[in-house]
C-alpha cells in the first residue's frame, strides 16, 4: 500500500473538516488557494484552505474551525508586507473581507477588509481629510492599523478612535487606541493573534481641495520610488531609530544603498533599482531567493556599519507541512 503524500494528505485532510461545514461557509472556502495570487511580492504557494470572512460572525466560526481541527492560523488581508513560502501553508488562511464604510460627523466607520487607498478616496469624497498622506500604500486598512502604517511623518495611530477585534479565545471586543500598544510600524494586537475587523477613525471636516493636491503630489512621489509595474512586498527592512531627540530616523535604504545593495540579485529576486530598501520579483522569483537575498542586504550592512537591521516584511510558512490526521 502506498503512504500519501503530504500534499495528498492535506487535501484528504480538508476534505474531511469541509464535510462538516454548513452551504454559508462551504461556499467562502477554497481549497488549495495559491498564495501568489493574494501577496503583492506573487510569490507562495497554496495554502490548504483559504477561508474569507464577509462579517463577524463567519470570522469567528472559522476561527473555531481552526481550533477545533487544531490547524495553523494566519490572517490575512491585502497580502502587502508579507513572503509567503514556496511549499504553501498547512493551514488555514482567514482572509479578511470586512468592507462597510459609513461616516457621521468628522468620524469614519469602515470594514478592516476594505482596500485601504479606496479607503481614503472615499472619506475624501465624504468630505473628510486627514489620511491623505498615505496615498498609495498598498493593502487593507486592517494591515495599515495593525502594522500601524506611517509616511511623511504621520501613523494610522494618529487617528484610530476605536477598533471591533476578535481574540485567539473568541471574544468580540471593542478596543481603544490605548490597546493597540501603537510602536514603530507595530502593535501589541498583532503579535497576540487578535483579527481585526472594524475601524473607527477620527479625521477632518473640509479641507477637501488641499487634501486632493496632497493626495495627487504623494501618489506620483510613491510611483517615482516605487516598483509600479514588478511585484514588490514594499519597504523590507525598519528605518533605525533617530540618533537624537527631535531628530528623523535614519532610513534603511541610505545604509543599503552605501553598501551596494541596488546591485544583488538571487534568481529573479532582485534589489529594485529605485530603492535599495524594497525586493521585486522579476519573474519567477522564489521565497527562498528573497529570503537569501534579504540576509545578504542585512549582512553588507552589519559588515559594513554595525547594525543590526530589523525585517520589516512578515513571513507566512509552517515548519511541519502536514494537517492532523
Amino acid at each position: 500500500m502506498s503512504i500519501p503524500s503530504n500534499r495528498e494528505a492535506n487535501v484528504l485532510n480538508t476534505e474531511k473538516i469541509l464535510s462538516g461545514l454548513p452551504d454559508d461557509l462551504k461556499m467562502l472556502v477554497q481549497r488549495q488557494a495559491p498564495l501568489r495570487n493574494r501577496t503583492t511580492l506573487q510569490i507562495g504557494g497554496p495554502a490548504s484552505l483559504l477561508c474569507e470572512a464577509r462579517n463577524t460572525e463567519q470570522a469567528r466560526r472559522f476561527q473555531e474551525i481552526a481550533h477545533h481541527h487544531e490547524l495553523p492560523f494566519f490572517i490575512l488581508g491585502g497580502g502587502s508586507n508579507l513572503l509567503a513560502a514556496d511549499e504553501g501553508f498547512a493551514g488555514l488562511v482567514l482572509l479578511v473581507a470586512t468592507d462597510e464604510f459609513t461616516t457621521s460627523g468628522n468620524t469614519l466607520i469602515a470594514g478592516a477588509g476594505l482596500d485601504f487607498d479606496q479607503l481614503i478616496q472615499r472619506s475624501l469624497a465624504a468630505g473628510l481629510s486627514g489620511l491623505e498622506f498615505a496615498s498609495g500604500i498598498p493593502g487593507t486598512l486592517g494591515g495599515a492599523v495593525m502594522g500601524n502604517a506611517g509616511c511623511y511623518g504621520h501613523e494610522l495611530c494618529e487617528f484610530l478612535l476605536e477598533a471591533i477585534t476578535l481574540s485567539p479565545d473568541g471574544l468580540v471586543q471593542r478596543r481603544g487606541p490605548e490597546e493597540f500598544g501603537f510602536g514603530y510600524r507595530s502593535t501589541a494586537l498583532r503579535e497576540s493573534g487578535e483579527i481585526l475587523l472594524q475601524v473607527t477613525l477620527k479625521l477632518q471636516l473640509g479641507g477637501i481641495d488641499e487634501a486632493l493636491a496632497t493626495r495627487n503630489e504623494k501618489i506620483l512621489d510613491r510611483r517615482s520610488k516605487h516598483p509600479n509595474n514588478l511585484p514588490s512586498a514594499g519597504s523590507w527592512f525598519r528605518n533605525l531609530p533617530a540618533p537624537a531627540p527631535g531628530q528623523h530616523r535614519v532610513a534603511a535604504g541610505s545604509l543599503l544603498e552605501k553598501v551596494g545593495a541596488k546591485k544583488m540579485f538571487e534568481g529573479d529576486a532582485r534589489v529594485f533599482s529605485g530603492h535599495a530598501n524594497m525586493i521585486v520579483n522579476t519573474g519567477e522569483a522564489t521565497s527562498a531567493q528573497v529570503k537569501i537575498l534579504a540576509r545578504r542586504m542585512k549582512k553588507a550592512v552589519a559588515d559594513k556599519y554595525q547594525v543590526d537591521l530589523i525585517q520589516e516584511v512578515r513571513h507566512l510558512e509552517v515548519v511541519n507541512p502536514e494537517l492532523p490526521q
